[in-house]
């Protein structure tokens, strides 16, 4: 792959130029077709006050995606006005000609009742794998799941995965990983004697920022994953993991450095902490000398 364009005019590129460009942008699968705007579905989801429709394996009322979901949706609701209506069947939510799936509360629930089932790490993979709630799943290329030592004493949790870890499917790739990798030996850990995951299983395209509802909809499985793990210190990389898992309204700047003991289960208290993202400090390398002081105070809280 080039190297990334930068401060160039659109209309002048040239067609390989354009399809790197929108590569970079996250435009880098063609799931439908039509244009979907996933920002204006996530604020539609949360907006619904019905559950759409869905087939045993739960993609959609039909599992379909494009105009002929559209079209089959459309279908079913004719159907449901001349012969289901008495069972109070409700046409799915499409948007974008894409039939999206479970709205944020009920997609939440059965997040949690998958999360709770698995009883090991391989079986709470899978259920992760299997969960169609979350309409991020539908554009990532994978799902990044987690990885390192199952029952590791430290576990990281980072942001949504960006394009490299999305690629690659695991935790904390490319550049950022690198730099995470310099900053675990630094304090004598490896990704083998560590775990690592994110706040999210999915990229969000574009990279941009995940919605409160694709946090809340997908927080039980990475709480389960803590629990199965039960490492004595929780480490999170980047203020969304921050926030959920501290269960502080406050920014990264505020919450770094902190410690509170926090609860995952009957039989688990984790100490919590928060850090910069690796990603965040190869933008701002002047912040790398907070980051440092956070090591140390992750490693004198391990032998305390």
């Amino acid at each position: 792959m080039s190297k990334p364009i930068t401060n160039f005019d659109v209309n002048s590129l040239d067609a390989l130029q354009a399809l790197i460009w929108q590569y970079e942008m996250g435009a880098d699968e063609a799931i439908a077709d039509e244009p979907l705007d996933r920002f204006r579905a996530s604020e539609s989801l949360s907006r619904q006050g019905t559950m759409p429709q869905t087939a045993p394996g739960g993609r959609g009322i039909y599992g379909m995606k494009g105009a002929n979901a559209a079209r089959a949706a459309g279908g079913a609701s004719g159907a449901a006005g001349m012969g289901a209506g008495a069972a109070g069947a409700m046409p799915p939510a499409a948007i974008g000609g894409f039939v999206l799936s479970d709205a944020p509360q009920e997609a939440r629930v059965s997040a949690q009742k998958a999360a709770s089932d698995a009883a090991t790490l391989d079986e709470l993979r899978a259920a992760v794998l299997a969960f169609e709630g979350c309409a991020l799943k539908k554009s990532a290329s994978n799902t990044v799941f987690g990885s390192g030592n199952p029952a590791a004493e430290i576990l990281l949790v980072g942001e949504a995965p960006d394009a490299d870890e999305d690629r690659k499917g695991v935790p904390f790739a490319g550049a950022a990983g690198k730099l995470l990798d310099a900053m675990l030996r630094s304090i004598g850990q490896s990704r083998e004697t560590v775990y690592l995951t994110n706040i999210l299983p999915w990229r969000p395209p574009g990279n941009r920022q995940p919605t409160a509802d694709e946090l809340m909809v997908c927080e039980p499985f990475v709480r389960r994953l803590i629990e199965l793990v039960g490492p004595r210190i929780v480490v999170c990389l980047g203020g969304s993991a921050a926030k959920i898992l501290m269960e502080q309204d406050k920014g990264i700047t505020r919450l770094r450095g902190t410690w509170h003991e926090m609860s995952f289960s009957d039989s688990l208290q984790s100490d919590v902490t928060a850090m910069f993202h690796p990603s965040y400090l190869l933008k701002t390398p002047e912040q790398k000398k907070i980051a440092w002081q956070d090591l140390r105070s992750i490693i004198k809280k391990m032998r305390g």
